[in-house]
Protein backbone atom coordinates (compact mmCIF):
# COMPACT_ATOMS: atom_id res chain seq x y z
CA UNK A 1 0.00 0.00 0.00
CA UNK A 2 2.85 2.37 0.85
CA UNK A 3 4.44 1.73 -2.54
CA UNK A 4 1.22 2.62 -4.35
CA UNK A 5 0.85 5.86 -2.40
CA UNK A 6 4.50 6.71 -3.10
CA UNK A 7 4.00 6.17 -6.84
CA UNK A 8 0.85 8.33 -6.87
CA UNK A 9 2.71 10.99 -4.88
CA UNK A 10 5.64 11.05 -7.33
CA UNK A 11 3.35 11.17 -10.37
CA UNK A 12 1.33 13.98 -8.80
CA UNK A 13 4.53 15.93 -8.14
CA UNK A 14 5.61 15.63 -11.77
CA UNK A 15 2.19 16.61 -13.16
CA UNK A 16 1.94 19.53 -10.75
CA UNK A 17 5.36 20.83 -11.78
CA UNK A 18 4.52 20.53 -15.48
CA UNK A 19 1.14 22.19 -15.03
CA UNK A 20 2.60 25.12 -13.13
CA UNK A 21 5.29 25.59 -15.77
CA UNK A 22 2.61 25.63 -18.49
CA UNK A 23 0.76 28.49 -16.82
CA UNK A 24 1.64 31.99 -17.89
CA UNK A 25 1.63 35.24 -15.99
CA UNK A 26 -1.49 37.32 -15.39
CA UNK A 27 -1.45 39.18 -18.71
CA UNK A 28 -0.56 36.32 -21.04
CA UNK A 29 -2.92 33.41 -21.42
CA UNK A 30 -2.10 30.09 -23.05
CA UNK A 31 -4.58 30.94 -25.79
CA UNK A 32 -2.32 33.79 -26.88
CA UNK A 33 0.65 31.47 -27.23
CA UNK A 34 -1.37 28.88 -29.17
CA UNK A 35 -2.30 31.25 -31.91
CA UNK A 36 -4.54 33.82 -30.96
CA UNK A 37 -8.22 34.51 -30.84
CA UNK A 38 -10.78 33.98 -28.11
CA UNK A 39 -12.03 30.84 -29.89
CA UNK A 40 -9.12 28.60 -28.95
CA UNK A 41 -8.56 25.19 -27.45
CA UNK A 42 -9.88 26.01 -23.99
CA UNK A 43 -12.78 28.30 -24.99
CA UNK A 44 -13.28 32.03 -24.70
CA UNK A 45 -12.12 32.19 -21.07
CA UNK A 46 -8.84 30.64 -22.09
CA UNK A 47 -7.04 28.04 -20.09
CA UNK A 48 -7.33 29.89 -16.77
CA UNK A 49 -10.28 27.95 -15.42
CA UNK A 50 -8.94 24.61 -16.64
CA UNK A 51 -5.45 25.18 -15.24
CA UNK A 52 -6.73 26.63 -11.98
CA UNK A 53 -9.04 23.71 -11.31
CA UNK A 54 -6.47 21.11 -12.33
CA UNK A 55 -3.80 22.74 -10.15
CA UNK A 56 -6.16 22.77 -7.18
CA UNK A 57 -7.06 19.10 -7.66
CA UNK A 58 -3.41 18.06 -8.02
CA UNK A 59 -2.45 20.12 -4.97
CA UNK A 60 -5.17 18.40 -2.92
CA UNK A 61 -3.95 14.97 -4.06
CA UNK A 62 -0.36 15.99 -3.21
CA UNK A 63 -1.34 17.03 0.32
CA UNK A 64 -3.38 13.86 0.88
CA UNK A 65 -0.57 11.58 -0.26
CA UNK A 66 1.93 13.54 1.85
CA UNK A 67 -0.17 13.09 4.97
CA UNK A 68 -0.79 9.42 4.16
CA UNK A 69 2.94 8.74 3.74
CA UNK A 70 3.63 10.51 7.02
CA UNK A 71 1.06 8.35 8.81
CA UNK A 72 2.55 5.19 7.29
CA UNK A 73 6.03 6.22 8.45
CA UNK A 74 4.80 7.05 11.96
CA UNK A 75 3.30 3.56 12.22
CA UNK A 76 6.63 1.87 11.52
CA UNK A 77 8.34 3.59 14.50
CA UNK A 78 11.80 3.30 12.95
CA UNK A 79 14.31 5.94 13.87
CA UNK A 80 18.04 6.37 13.73
CA UNK A 81 17.97 7.14 17.44
CA UNK A 82 16.31 3.80 18.23
CA UNK A 83 19.18 1.89 16.63
CA UNK A 84 22.07 3.53 18.45
CA UNK A 85 23.11 2.28 21.88
CA UNK A 86 24.28 4.60 24.65
CA UNK A 87 28.03 4.46 25.32
CA UNK A 88 28.87 3.73 28.94
CA UNK A 89 32.57 3.84 29.89
CA UNK A 90 33.83 0.96 31.99
CA UNK A 91 35.85 1.99 35.02
CA UNK A 92 37.98 -0.10 37.30
CA UNK A 93 38.96 1.02 40.79
CA UNK A 94 42.17 3.03 40.78
CA UNK A 95 42.19 3.69 37.01
CA UNK A 96 40.52 6.64 35.31
CA UNK A 97 38.01 5.87 32.61
CA UNK A 98 39.51 5.89 29.13
CA UNK A 99 37.66 7.84 26.46
CA UNK A 100 35.39 5.55 24.49
CA UNK A 101 35.21 5.96 20.74
CA UNK A 102 32.12 4.42 19.19
CA UNK A 103 32.91 1.61 16.78
CA UNK A 104 31.47 1.80 13.30
CA UNK A 105 31.11 -1.23 11.04
CA UNK A 106 34.22 -0.11 9.15
CA UNK A 107 36.42 0.36 12.23
CA UNK A 108 35.01 -2.32 14.52
CA UNK A 109 37.63 -4.88 15.59
CA UNK A 110 37.09 -8.42 14.42
CA UNK A 111 35.70 -10.61 17.14
CA UNK A 112 37.76 -13.62 18.05
CA UNK A 113 36.15 -17.00 17.79
CA UNK A 114 35.29 -18.59 21.14
CA UNK A 115 37.98 -20.90 22.49
CA UNK A 116 37.44 -24.59 22.07
CA UNK A 117 36.79 -26.51 25.28
CA UNK A 118 39.82 -28.19 26.77
CA UNK A 119 40.00 -31.90 25.93
CA UNK A 120 39.20 -34.15 28.80
CA UNK A 121 41.32 -37.20 29.26
CA UNK A 122 39.60 -40.43 30.03
CA UNK A 123 41.30 -42.44 32.81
Amino acid sequence: MSTLVTLVHAATCLFLILLILLQSGKGADISASLGGSSQTVFGSSGGANFFTRTTAILAAIFFCTSITLTVFQAGSKKSLFDVSQPIVPVTTPGKPAAPVVPATPDTAPAQAAPAAPAPTSAK
